[in-house]
């Protein structure tokens, strides 16, 4: 067997790496001892580097990839937690993946770090046909347990992070606010130069309550009766000032697009922040959550898709919906979030991003969790009574391969358009 068809079953297939030595180290009869030495203490540093420079940068950004690793560290949380509960035997829990930098024996469980922090796994013992269990351990494999056990285990992760998105939505529409129709009309900007709102002395930061003996609550209201208007006629509007109401009055200007129509030369919104009740917050992070589902289920099928990858190299600015991104191009947008509005939108951000890579995760076909629950339905189907099915997983490692170069070229276009073509 070829070192990388060796690879790709141990790391990919199996579910994390079947050595429990400390490879290159020198300590593999000594589980329980630090792995990587100055090596491990190098990686550190520059970890910790990269993250004080990111505060320095924007705090924002700071922000989101920390909650990112969080939200990683969770995912594997909840793996690591029904694994054990359910009866199966978990060996491993590494935050990173490649060449070990620290590791300690804890029990049966080694706790540590790898190199490239791009993931988290969890090793559980007998995924599937050819993962090589002891005899003595085979009653606490995962391919030994109940189907329903099974798929509690595996899609432990991804329901993680509906959690996570649950808590972050509900936490934001409580306490910052849902940003949806306000009830109130502001001006959003100084009116324009010679227009007939600036010549009436309405300024930003106004809120206009009523047009012409008409109450307002939202911006559409206000471009109706506006636009019923023609231009000429003068115009009673009321608006809030510092907790004052104030009347002016205006005589409409000719609208630049439609002579016909009135102007009065304001730009506004009806949207903001607004404070929910608990159970109101819990219903609309339900919602949302949904609709976040919906469409990450279009964004999996898009960045799967190789030819816009190849579509963006060749104009990056074409549909940026299409494009394939990275942690970096997400950070990126976190971080303005940030400086727009603060931490409730980047956690509004985190939040849509933990339900896209909860998607994403259960995509059916191996490394993702999604291809092990599609392997352990698949068994259950096949199975008969008295007679357990086991399928020959190694009949998926080219396919399994096949889909690791298509997540590196992904990786590689988008994170070369995050670096010189930023969102």
């Amino acid at each position: 067997m070829s070192s990388m068809h060796e690879r790709v079953r141990e790391e990919l297939v199996v579910g994390g790496s079947t050595s429990n030595g400390l490879e290159g180290n020198g300590l593999e009869n000594n589980a329980s001892s630090d792995a990587g030495g100055s090596r491990a203490a190098l990686f550190a540093i520059a970890l910790v580097a990269l993250l004080v420079w990111l505060g320095i940068n924007n705090i924002w950004t700071l922000v989101f990839v920390v909650g990112l690793l969080v939200s990683i560290f969770l995912h594997e949380v909840g793996h690591f937690v029904t694994a054990r509960k359910t009866g199966m035997k978990v060996t491993q829990f590494f935050m990173g993946f490649g060449p070990r930098l620290w590791s300690r024996q804890k029990g049966e469980v080694e706790y540590g770090a790898r190199a490239i922090p791009l993931g988290a796994f969890v090793r559980i013992i007998g995924m599937n046909s050819v993962d090589e269990v002891a005899p003595e351990d085979e009653h606490l494999a995962y391919r030994n347990k109940s189907y329903p056990r099974q798929l509690l285990v595996i899609t432990a992760g991804s329901v993680m992070h509906m959690a996570i998105a649950f808590v972050l939505f509900l936490g934001v529409y409580v306490f910052a606010g849902r940003f949806t129709e306000s009830g109130k009309v502001e001006v959003l900007r100084a009116p324009a130069v010679g227009s007939p709102a600036e010549a009436a002395g309405i300024q930003e930061g106004d809120i206009i309550k009523s047009f012409n003996g008409v109450n307002l609550s939202t911006r559409d209201d206000l471009i109706k009766v506006i636009t019923s208007k023609s231009p000429g006629e003068i115009v009673t509007i009321i608006v809030g000032r510092n907790q004052q109401e104030l009347t002016v009055t205006a005589t409409l200007a000719s609208n630049p697009l439609d002579a016909q129509v009135g102007y009065l030369g304001v730009g506004s919104a009806s949207t903001d922040y607004v404070k929910q009740g608990v159970l109101e917050a819990a219903g609309h992070s339900v919602g949302d959550i949904a609709r976040t589902v919906v469409n990450s289920v279009r964004g999996v099928v898009m960045a799967l898709n190789p030819a816009n990858s190849i579509r963006a190299l060749q104009n990056p600015n074409e549909n940026l919906e299409t494009r394939p991104t990275t942690v970096v191009g997400a950070s990126q947008v976190g971080g303005q979030l940030g400086k727009e509005d603060g931490l409730k939108a980047v956690l509004l951000l985190l939040a849509s991003v933990n339900v896209f890579v909860g998607v994403f995760n259960m995509f059916p076909l191996l490394p993702f969790d999604g291809g092990h629950a599609a392997i352990a339905t698949y068994e259950r189907i096949r199975s008969r009574a008295g007679r357990r099915y086991r399928a020959n997983v190694n009949k998926m490692i080219p396919l399994t391969t096949l889909v690791m170069g298509l997540l590196g070229v992904l990786l590689f276009v988008g994170l070369y358009l995050d670096i010189t073509n930023p969102l």
